[in-house]
């Protein structure tokens, strides 16, 4: 996009010029054909120039067509032609022989420039960002610690979002955020499943990331908006790459990448395997202050996962103007678990009653599947007046059965045997209609509606193993199903100049919900109607600073495990259930921010408040040392913070990157007579430095810190780690060799203590160190040719 603006402010200067030569003379029309010399492919958007022998000064220019065709006019025939295209050797063409006034050249080859190549890669390696009206857009591209990532990782190097231990994702501070991929929901991105595991980062376009989303978006997520792009490839004829990893612990995958232009279709596809292994330390401490009775749990698990992705798809180009997609994408995971715990009880805090071990073995298949159906139009009075509608449908699936033995070493008691069956079925379907007309040059107006309808459910039973036979357990064993339809329409308003920008909107949500726990029957249904508005505006004071506003209301629906009440016994002394009676959060959110541009350095820096009512926290409650935790509806919440980003290139070889977030928080509320009133801060800062080596290598390392903060009823510790990576290109950089260490040294652990007037618990969770090594390899017309203005369908 960069070369293609370039070229077109040349060519209208060009223009301008010869227009004012030619008026005076008569014209000479110069005609040719331009291809690259390696695959002898026509090269769009290479720059004509026409130069005069005596001063050398330019008399007029174009650029090729989409053929790589040209045809321009001069007022001399005193003159020779430069062809120019980012990556390529200049040609020069000095011997012009006119007949009757025209000049064909014929068909001319671009040849590589080699240092100009490799400048362009290293250019399209760097993960920039872009600053819209209403969102911020991080292009993915190769950091180095990424190598190998998948896409939760990747996200966990995004400013303002974090990612936990446990997967979970935040955006400054908050929970509550939408993930949506390739802009709408999926089940790829569901908490139930780890589908964003089994995406790997070369798989990923860009991620944007919404704070304050416009009506034009789900109004789902009081902090914002996660969207998730995967790439599709577009460029003419037959491309590829493949990427290899091999990692400590196990962690490999092989991934390959196909695509085919022609003139009618764009054909493209992604295939990914792999196998990785996930291992885990815990330690648990639960004490029952009234009886002083502790239970202390300490042990190891290893969770294996084999994964398959494919991603096939086809754009067929009716005409200019109408584009049918039809996609899908599959994902198959095969998972096995062991764990291995050691349980001891005591009194008096030093007495042991009792010992045991418990052992689980687990085994699970996910399938997944998503399919679209997508048309656009394009309309010719204007390139952003289109009509958009897709249908997208997702399937998630989970069949998984659990085995546990009690083994006990001390107190006298017989061993326990239990198994658990799970039957899990998550089907959604998104139906989305959008429609933009801007008129006027300055105005947009963008109206639409989306249709989502969620079916889900969770077939969870447990059996005990009493007197040499399997017996159900009938207060364990629920099947809970989960209906949600959420109709929404809405509509935008924008006005954008050179200095300034404003845009308003108004949505309007539907929410029809139910649930029923078929084992006793017990049903909740929900309706309700919103209304969310939005507001955001940009001032350019100068060219290298601006400013950027915006107001949105949100919500946070309950989930499908925030209200199923069921009971899972991995460990029988630390369980989490649902809450079917639990109530949407609603929050307005507010943020101002400012964008600095200098010549080695690039800032943003913003302030933003959220206030949310009908706030969901996990409250535990603690009888006979066990502890069960479900999420309650607890009052209100006011959040005011600041974020800091910032680049800096102090020469060619080094370039710094920062990301840092600070919140306070105040917390109002009562439940069951009980205060819950606190307050509090934590805040998160990342650095990275970048530096480039002799011999094309790269190295990379980035420190995190995550501060400690505190919940309803907790005090959560805080977490420093380390990242780092290296990389060697070769073959003008089509093949990559890359190590990243994540954790280098295994200090990310989560750590959580409650101290309550008749309890106290203590968890402590360590995931260590990953090491991976990855080759990747781009096959085709390369990489440069993609970062080099060549044009996308």
């Amino acid at each position: 996009m960069f070369t293609k603006g370039i070229n077109s402010v040349l060519v209208i200067a060009m223009v301008l010029v010869a227009h004012w030569g030619m008026a005076q003379s008569n014209s000479l029309e110069i005609t040719g054909k331009v291809i690259e010399g390696q695959g002898n492919q026509p090269v769009p958007f290479a720059t004509i120039m026409v130069v005069n022998n005596d001063d050398k000064s330019v008399v007029a220019g174009t650029s090729t067509a989409d053929d790589g065709t040209f045809s321009v006019e001069s007022n001399s025939d005193n003159v020779y032609i430069e062809i120019s295209f980012i990556g390529y050797s200049k040609q020069r063409i000095r011997n012009i022989n006119p007949k009757e006034g025209k000049v064909n050249l014929g068909t001319i080859t671009l040849t590589e420039d080699s240092q100009t190549l490799d400048q362009v890669v290293v250019r399209a390696e760097k993960s920039q960002t872009e600053f819209k009206l209403d969102k911020r857009v991080f292009n993915v591209g190769q950091d180095l610690s990424s190598t190998g990532a998948s896409a939760l990782e990747v996200l966990n190097n995004v400013p303002s979002v974090n990612v936990n231990i446990e997967g979970q994702i935040s955006l400054r501070g908050s929970s509550g955020v939408q993930i949506l991929i390739n802009g709408k929901p999926s089940v790829l991105a569901s908490e139930g499943g780890n589908a964003l595991g089994t995406i790997t980062a070369d798989m990923l376009e860009k991620i944007e990331v919404i704070t304050n989303p416009s009506a034009k978006y789900e109004a789902e997520g009081t902090s914002g908006i996660i969207n998730i792009v995967i790439k599709k490839e577009e460029k003419k004829g037959m491309n590829g790459s493949v990427t290899v990893n091999t990692g400590i612990p196990n962690n490999h995958s092989v991934g390959l990448s196909l695509n085919r232009r022609t003139e009618k279709f764009n054909l493209f596809s992604q295939l990914g395997v792999g196998h990785r292994t996930f291992p885990s330390e815990n330690e648990n401490i639960n004490r029952d202050l009234l009886s002083n009775t502790t239970i202390n749990s300490k042990g190891e698990s290893d969770k294996n996962e084999t994964f398959y992705n494919l991603i096939l798809g086809t754009d067929y180009h009716i005409n200019d103007y109408n584009v049918l997609t039809l996609s899908g994408h599959f994902a198959y995971e095969i998972e096995s678990e062991n764990a291995n715990t050691n349980f001891a009880e005591s009194l008096n805090g030093n007495t042991v009653s009792s010992r045991w071990n418990r052992e689980e073995e687990t085994e699970a298949t996910n399938p997944k599947w998503q399919y679209e159906l997508q048309y656009k139009k394009d309309f010719e009075n204007h390139e952003d007046h289109t009509l958009l509608f897709s249908a997208l449908g997702n399937f998630f699936g989970k069949d998984q059965s659990s085995n546990f033995i009690n083994a006990y070493q001390e107190g006298g008691f017989e061993d326990e045997l239990q198994e658990t069956a799970t039957n899990f079925k998550n089907a959604e379907y998104t139906f989305k209609l959008d429609y933009t007309k801007p008129f006027l040059e300055s105005f947009t107006l963008e109206t639409g509606a989306q249709y989502v309808i969620s079916d889900v459910a969770n077939d969870f039973g447990v059996k005990n193993y009493i007197d040499e036979e399997w017996v159900q357990d009938m207060d364990l064993t629920n099947l809970f199903d989960y209906n949600q339809k959420v109709m929404g329409v809405y509509g935008t308003g924008a006005y954008e100049k050179d200095k300034w920008g404003l845009k308003l909107g108004l949505r309007l949500e539907n929410t029809d919900l139910s649930t029923l726990l078929e084992t006793t029957n017990e049903s909740n249904n929900q309706n309700y109607t919103n209304l969310f508005p939005s507001v955001h505006t940009s001032y350019k004071i100068t060219d290298a600073i601006s400013l950027q506003a915006g107001y949105s209301s949100r919500i946070f629906r309950p989930r499908l495990w925030d209200l199923n009440p069921f009971f899972n016994i991995r460990n029988n002394y630390s369980i989490r259930t649902g809450n079917p009676d639990l109530q949407p959060e609603f929050t307005d959110s507010y943020e101002l921010m400012s964008i600095y541009i200098f010549n080695k350095a690039s800032l943003n820096f913003g302030v933003y408040y959220r206030y949310t009512t009908d706030v969901v926290e996990r409250v535990s409650s603690f009888e006979n040392n066990v502890n069960v935790s479900k999420p309650i509806n607890v009052g209100t919440n006011r959040t005011t913070g600041i974020e800091f980003n910032g680049k800096y290139t102090p020469s060619d070889w080094l370039t710094f990157n920062g990301d840092f977030n600070f919140n306070y928080f105040k917390r109002e509320g009562e439940l069951e007579e009980q205060i819950f009133d606190f307050q509090g801060d934590q805040w998160s800062s990342q650095v990275m430095a970048k530096f480039k080596l002799p011999a094309q290598i790269d190295f990379e390392v980035t420190g995190n810190y995550e501060s400690g903060y505190q919940t309803v009823q907790s005090e959560i510790s805080d977490q420093l780690f380390a990242d780092l990576g290296l990389r060697k290109k070769f073959n003008k950089g089509k093949a990559v060799v890359n190590l990243s260490i994540r954790d280098i040294f295994a200090s990310r652990v989560f750590e959580s203590e409650t101290n309550q007037p008749n309890f106290y618990l203590y968890n402590r969770r360590l995931r260590g160190r990953f090491i991976i090594l990855g080759f990747s390899y781009g096959f085709g017309k390369g990489e440069a040719m993609e970062f080099a203005g060549q044009k996308q369908f």
